[in-house]
């Protein structure tokens, strides 16, 4: 079973060959990477340094949420386009679950911060269970010190939007900020999870696929305020 992981919904983004589930190979990208073509040049690389052609792919795994727009929108739309051409099957992984598996084991709490601006995370919160993320809080746009006040202790904070909202993280011993290094989503754990959800049969049809953008782009919104 040979698959295509692909993140995009962060500062980098990265590509990744699997094969029955083990990650072959992976590329990282920085974000200035805004166009599918860029993305498909890897690909390229990539699979064929496998030693693959178009129909030895099977399955697609796409981060598709939330996080970067611009990211999110080139890897659904590269996503998509494989699946549609070479009729292989697809699997839309969170991009908030792909973080949490950054985490590790040693933690009881979690809080995935991205920041969307205006005072304001993407966020989804989970709790260990044997080792293994388990969401309590779907992905959501929130504000931090709002999270952080319902969410038991101790409590670790993990991603790129941490930067942004330190003022609204308390100095307490039982609220934990994660080593820089891994608040970036990987396309090794996209790959893990899809690999996971496949065998679960947990699919998404290639035209219904959107980003989950949570909250609409700046650019839209403000097109929206002005014919108002």
């Amino acid at each position: 079973m040979n698959a295509i992981a692909i993140e995009t919904s962060g500062r980098r983004g990265s590509i990744a060959t699997v094969r029955a589930g083990s990650v072959i190979a992976e590329e990282t990208f920085e974000h200035g990477l805004k166009h599918a073509a860029g993305i498909i040049v890897i690909i390229d690389r990539l699979t064929r340094a496998a030693g693959w052609t178009p129909t030895d792919l099977h399955e697609v795994y796409i981060s598709a949420g939330p996080g970067s727009f611009t990211g999110l929108r080139v890897g659904v739309t590269v996503a998509k386009t494989l699946a549609l051409a070479l009729d292989v099957k697809l699997v839309a992984v969170p991009s908030v679950e792909v973080l949490a598996h950054n985490a590790g084991a040693d933690w009881q709490n979690l809080i995935i911060v991205l920041d969307a601006k205006r005072d304001q995370i993407f966020t989804a919160s989970f709790a260990n269970r044997a080792g293994q993320p388990i969401e309590t809080e779907p992905a959501r746009l929130d504000a931090l010190a709002t999270v952080l006040a319902r969410t038991p202790r101790p409590v670790h904070l993990l991603g790129e939007g941490i930067p942004y909202h330190r003022k609204f993280i308390p100095e307490a011993a039982d609220v934990l900020i994660t080593p820089e290094e891994i608040w970036r989503a990987r396309a090794a754990a996209v790959a893990q999870i899809g690999y996971a959800m496949a065998r679960a049969g947990q699919f998404t049809d290639p035209d219904r696929l959107t980003p989950i953008y949570i909250r609409k782009p700046e650019a839209e919104e403000k097109w929206e305020a002005a014919q108002k």
